[in-house]
């Protein structure tokens, strides 16, 4: 069984930095793909990043070049790092992970394992 708590969610203004991170207890953490979805009020859950087990990127367009994900594996840890943030970013993240990988990695069917998730409030 994995469990993942994330951490890091806060309150920033339009233009901003937070980083989330989120922990995974278990073994094999390094044979996991990582990523992080969010959902907003009213909205559906959307992926925004992930990192496969050779460490390969993958991102929503909305958040190409101002969002980066990166994972420790000696911590079993994955980041967030959210700059440049928007009002339109203000969500609820959650962490999720699969073993192995998906080309759906996408949809958040796929994923077995989930975080409780963190809130990000972006203020204009």
């Amino acid at each position: 069984q994995v469990q993942l708590v994330e951490s890091g969610g806060g309150v920033v203004q339009a233009g901003g930095s937070l980083r989330l991170s989120c922990v995974a207890s278990g073994r094999d953490f390094s044979r996991m793909m990582m990523s992080w979805f969010r959902q907003a009020p009213g909205k559906d859950r959307e992926f925004v990043a992930g990192i496969d087990s050779a460490s390969v990127t993958y991102y929503l367009d909305s958040v190409m070049g101002r969002f980066t994900i990166s994972r420790d594996n000696a911590k079993n840890t994955v980041y967030l790092q959210m700059n440049s943030l928007r009002p339109e970013d203000m969500a609820d993240y959650f962490c999720a992970a699969l073993f192995g990988f998906s080309e759906n990695y996408n949809r958040d069917i796929d994923y077995n394992y989930w975080g409780q998730g963190t809130q990000v409030t972006v203020s204009s």
